[in-house]
């Protein structure tokens, strides 16, 4: 899949902040300033604390040698509750940030989905064609939701880090200088690790993509409703169990490895780190035994350093963190910005209500983008208002890609294809698809009840209007509906509780009575009737003519019983139309059409 996106552009990308800031605080601005202000305190009261610890150690010091002891001890004692209040109040200040970033995070993580969400249907119908898509979407939906909320709590405890830093580094500085280098020099070691490996896993992740992808179909086979009966009748389950295992075994063994890599690198860069934090208590305990400093000065500038040296290292791991993030961010990004092709006109053309003229295809040519040949070639023909063209021929020859076209899911890639003389791309996309109605074989069977399955047609409706039971009448199924446990009301299929699940075709009438709802000018049925009788089929489009009144309107059907309703009939191989009539015409014709109707015949004597 080629988006605009170069690998120059992926890696600028990728050491970016300013957009996932801007994902976080729209997503919750007030969530965001909460955390940010928690943070700067939490940043400032380690300096507190480990300036009492420094006089309270001081102050028992003094007491050893006082007259007074119990005089001297009520000092100590108040040190220490101010020592204790500092705590407690830290306590609360870290409580209060864990709400916070609970609340922060799961509002930016359903921020994110609505973007995902917005973004998935957005994008042409081309990409769902193209697995490199899929392998994008993958890697977006892995990491957008969580990431930017790491970027942005990375920030802020990049800030909070910096100020305790400069003050343990103040302190540091004030005892001697070469015990402040020695702390920055410590940490480097296991930030080039983090970074290194980070780069590591994040190509690691791209390459295997598809491979996780793969495993999660195998374990939607196993898991979902849609192959259950071919599982069990055909025996599949331990094969694509065993495919599962073996794709998750090889992913899982890459994976330790990385980490095993990891961990050994990590270990070494920890012994040099260890080595300075001791050397550094050597020092320091040597000038107080020397007596340089106090004790208290001893136990303030060696937490000091300890804590310093954490703060560093936080603050280069976060840094760290912040690269790792955005790099695996990109994925994200990468996503986002994929270009649809077919575009929205600058200044849309009203769509006419009602249609004069019709539907004209003039010498419309398509390729699919992934390569494929030509499915349609040099298509003219002409549907005028109230008229049913009937699309005959076997699969594969073009009819279901015609309805792709008039439908704008793509533009041709030659000649144009016109409502009324204005060019389909001149119009809106939205307002042009609210103007038709299309019901495919694969239709989508929702999960839902039997009223919001048919007002799916037409979502403006409320959901008690008697037009969805009149719509349902007309497709064949207010019958079947009023047999439920529940009626219009009853949940369909077996997803959720107190489901019904419903044949196949019972499942196309409710298809059929979504279709019917939309009160469209165009209606494209594209072998909606498959799944049901003769009979049921012949009374629902006897039905279906009296619902025309001016709409225009395309079937496609492998039944000439039904096809033979038609006002024209339009015969379809390899992509081109290669007759077209009346049923009487193309009988007498005695070509394609005659010969697929003989043979169809042949089965009924």
């Amino acid at each position: 899949m080629k988006t605009n996106n170069s690998l120059g552009e992926k890696v600028r990308q990728a050491i970016r902040l300013d957009r996932a800031v801007r994902f976080v605080w729209k997503a919750g601005p007030g969530w965001t300033i909460a955390n940010l202000f928690l943070l700067v305190i939490q940043g400032v009261l380690p300096l507190l604390a480990l300036y009492l610890m420094k006089l309270i150690v001081d102050a028992v010091t003094f007491s050893l040698s006082a007259p007074d002891k119990a005089s001297a001890f009520q000092h100590v004692a108040l040190l220490i509750a101010c020592a204790a209040g500092v705590a407690l109040f830290n306590a609360l200040i870290q409580l209060l940030s864990g709400l916070v970033k609970e609340a922060q995070s799961a509002t930016v993580t359903d921020h994110m989905y609505d973007v995902l969400h917005a973004k998935s249907v957005e994008v042409d119908l081309e990409y769902y064609e193209n697995p490199q898509y899929f392998d994008t979407l993958h890697r977006a939906q892995q990491e957008g939701p969580f990431r930017p909320t790491h970027i942005v709590n990375g920030l802020a405890q990049l800030g909070q880090n910096g100020i305790s830093l400069i003050a343990m580094a103040g302190l540091l500085l004030s005892f001697h200088w070469g015990v402040a280098v020695v702390l920055f020099i410590a940490v480097i070691p296991g930030i080039l690790v983090r970074i290194r490996y980070s780069g590591k896993m994040y190509r690691w992740q791209r390459e295997k993509t598809q491979a996780e992808r793969k495993a999660g179909y195998f374990n939607w086979i196993l898991t979902g409703d849609a192959h259950a009966k071919e599982i069990r009748l055909f025996g599949l389950g331990d094969l694509f169990i065993q495919q599962f295992s073996s794709l998750r075994k090889q992913l899982r063994r890459e994976k330790i490895e990385l980490t095993r890599k990891r961990s050994v690198a990590d270990f070494m860069a920890q012994i040099g780190a260890t080595i300075a934090v001791f050397g550094a208590f050597g020092f320091i305990a040597y000038r107080t035994v020397m007596g340089g400093i106090t004790l208290g000065d001893m136990v303030m500038y060696f937490q000091a350093f300890q804590r310093g040296m954490g703060y560093l290292r936080d603050m280069l791991g976060g840094m760290a963190g912040l690269y790792e993030d955005n790099l695996f961010l990109s994925n994200l990004y990468e996503f986002l910005d994929i270009e649809p092709k077919v575009r929205e006109p600058l200044h849309p053309h009203p769509v006419p209500h009602p249609m004069k003229k019709g539907i004209v295809f003039d010498r419309v040519g398509f390729k699919y983008p992934s390569g494929r040949g030509k499915v349609l070639e040099d298509i003219s023909l002409s549907i005028g208002p109230g008229e049913v063209v009937a699309l005959v021929g076997e699969n594969g020859s073009g009819k279901t890609t015609f309805v792709k076209l008039l439908c704008r899911l793509y533009d041709p890639t030659k000649g144009t294809i016109t409502l009324d003389g204005v060019d389909l791309r001149e119009y809106g996309t939205a307002a042009l698809r609210r103007e038709i109605s299309v019901i495919f074989q694969d239709h989508v069977r929702y999960h839902l009840t039997a009223r919001e399955n048919i007002r799916l047609g037409k979502i403006q409706l409320a959901a008690g209007q008697e037009q969805i039971a009149e719509a349902a009448r007309d497709a064949g199924a207010d019958e079947l509906i009023a047999r439920l446990p529940k009626g219009y009301d009853t949940i369909l299929g077996k997803w959720f509780e107190e489901g019904e699940e419903l044949s196949i075709g019972e499942w196309q009438k409710v298809a059929l009575a979504r279709a019917f709802l939309r009160d469209a000018q165009i209606i494209a049925l594209d072998e909606p009737t498959s799944s049901l009788d003769a009979k049921t089929e012949y009374e629902i489009f006897n039905r279906f003519r009296q619902l025309l009144e001016g709409r225009a309107a395309i079937l496609i059907s492998h039944r000439f019983s039904t096809v033979r309703m038609a006002d024209r009939i339009l015969v379809f191989e390899d992509g081109s139309i290669v007759e077209r009539g009346s049923h009487e015409e193309l009988i007498q014709l005695d070509g394609k059409y005659a010969d697929l109707f003989e043979k169809q015949a042949t089965c009924y004597r």
